[in-house]
């Protein structure tokens, strides 16, 4: 019996070494795989899936989006904090848009501004033709609006009879002091200054240089242009009859023009007074018309918030016609050396101006800028962006379409939650869920 119960336990002993020798040589690797485990997972530690078009939305497993896009895993430490509403582009992507950057420089602007400009009358060569007397038109040659006149020209032949009387007025007293002029002092100076008040008389009608003649019994006065010019507006006809202060013509020289240039606010800072400019229409393909800043409005249109910038052009040929629209180019001072960026790389809400700055490859950062001078296609930024940055110069467009730009900021403004950093997705335990507490003489009560 000792002897059996001895055998049976030697055979166990047996059985149990080798059982445990063969558990342990088949497990041995795998405990030691997983022993080096912890650490390489630990390295790529997947923290959340991010949405690849920068939209604040993130995932605890991998997923797509609506347009097929794989989401983007960010790894613990292995990724910086992106800007908020950042865009991340694949590179397929980002080709096939003909996404171009350029890097943000500090330079110098030239001052050189295009503006929208019309061509219109110099107002210091119009000319008024309205009579200080009563009367009637007897003649009018100029008759026609836009008639062509040279100084000296007779525009009009006038009746009036206070003219008559005025003139007749002097005509007595001329001859008069005439016959007198060798009578005794007193006399003769008396009938000159009657002849001196006739004379003044005409003379405050402005007829002191005119033409008058005598046809019978009537006196007529012929009004001449007073300069080469064109009859702009005509208020009467021939045989009219005119009030004192009454406008019958209107005439312009045109031998010089104005050049009135609409310049935005932003870019009438480095203009003076002298300044070059050119001056160039459709209508005239291929002319350019050069002349210098002569007045620059002190007062912005409160309407298109532009400023009044005139250039004085000689117009010997009358090429150049008032109400004709063109492009003007003017040269101002050069402005200070400041961060410069391509003028396309803004883009205008309306509220605010933005670019977008490459911070890595396919990743795309909205920034608030703030924006000065303008020079050609160049443009200063005052805030926003450093030199040295580059921003987004062709296709920002199809980048802030493509990615919902503005959803992704309104998710922002609004106070987006913070991604997921390895939170589980088990729901928290219900109140009425929760489990009992053990009862402390439950295991007593089975003992007694």
């Amino acid at each position: 019996m000792n002897r059996t119960n001895w055998s049976v336990l030697a055979i166990a002993v047996g059985v149990a070494l080798a059982t445990g020798w063969w558990v342990g040589r088949s497990t041995a690797p795998e405990t030691a795989l997983s022993a080096d485990a912890p650490s390489a997972s630990a390295e790529r530690q997947v923290l959340y899936y991010r949405n690849p078009m920068g939209l604040p939305d993130t995932s605890p497993v991998p997923k797509k989006d609506a347009m097929g896009m794989d989401y983007i895993p960010v790894f613990a430490g292995g990724e910086p904090a992106a800007e908020p509403g950042a865009v991340v582009l694949p590179p397929e992507k980002v080709q096939k848009l003909g996404v171009r950057t350029e890097l943000a420089v500090r330079e110098s602007l030239a001052g050189a501004v295009r503006a929208s400009a019309t061509v219109q009358v110099d107002e210091t060569r119009q000319f008024v033709i309205a009579p200080k007397f009563e009367g009637w038109i007897d003649t009018l040659y100029a008759n026609q609006t836009g008639m062509t006149v040279q100084k000296g020209q007779p525009l009009m032949a006038l009746y009036s009879p206070e003219l008559v009387a005025a003139q007749s007025e002097y005509q007595i007293a001329d001859a008069a002091a005439r016959r007198m002029a060798s009578a005794d002092p007193a006399s003769a100076a008396t009938m000159r200054q009657l002849r001196d008040a006739a004379r003044a008389r005409l003379r405050n009608w402005d007829i002191g240089g005119a033409q008058v003649t005598r046809q019978g019994s009537n006196s007529r006065l012929v009004l001449t242009a007073p300069a080469d010019a064109v009859v702009v507006e005509k208020l009467v006809v021939q045989g009219d009859r005119f009030e004192p202060g009454q406008t019958i013509l209107r005439l312009a020289d045109l031998s010089t023009v104005w050049v009135v240039a609409d310049v935005p606010t932003s870019a009438a800072a480095g203009l003076t007074v002298g300044g070059e400019a050119t001056f160039q229409t459709p209508s005239l393909p291929g002319e350019r018309f050069s002349g210098r800043v002569s007045f620059i409005q002190p007062i912005v249109n409160a309407a298109s918030r532009t400023i009044g910038v005139r250039i004085e052009l000689p117009n010997p040929e009358g090429a150049l016609r008032p109400g004709l629209f063109g492009d003007v180019d003017l040269t101002g001072t050069a402005t200070d050396a400041a961060v410069v960026i391509p003028r396309s790389a803004v883009i205008d809400s309306g509220t605010r101006q933005l670019v977008l700055v490459q911070t890595a490859p396919g990743r795309f950062a909205p920034r608030t800028v703030r924006v000065g001078a303008r020079s050609g296609d160049r443009i200063e930024v005052l805030s926003g962006v450093e030199v040295g940055e580059a921003v987004v110069v062709s296709a920002n467009f199809l980048i802030d379409a493509e990615s919902n730009l503005r959803s992704a900021m309104q998710g922002m403004d609004h106070g987006a939650a913070p991604p997921p950093t390895g939170e589980t997705d088990t729901p928290p335990v219900k109140a009425e869920e929760a489990p009992a507490e053990p009862d402390p003489h439950a295991s007593h009560t089975g003992g007694q």
